[in-house]
């Protein structure tokens, strides 16, 4: 891909070409990442929703929840 000589400054830029690769899949990479970026919110609201519901299921057997609060180590390393 050549860029064109820039010997006069004058010229038209329309003759040069494009400056970058992909010119015009702007849009399509927009959509592209607004699209992983909704995908990826999704599926760290449920690995969270899950992590968090195993937690409250071992806090409420017993007398977890107590010795959580006293210091004991309770629940699972992250």
């Amino acid at each position: 891909m050549s860029t064109g000589s820039f010997e006069n400054w004058q010229g038209n830029m329309l003759d040069i070409g494009p400056l970058y690769p992909f010119v015009g899949s702007e849009g399509l990479m927009f959509i592209v990442c607004v699209a992983f970026w909704i995908f990826w919110h999704v599926a760290q609201w449920r690995m969270e929703d899950s992590n968090f519901s195993d937690d409250m299921k071992v806090l409420k057997q017993g007398d977890n929840l107590q010795r959580a609060l006293k210091g004991e180590k309770i629940l699972r390393s992250m």
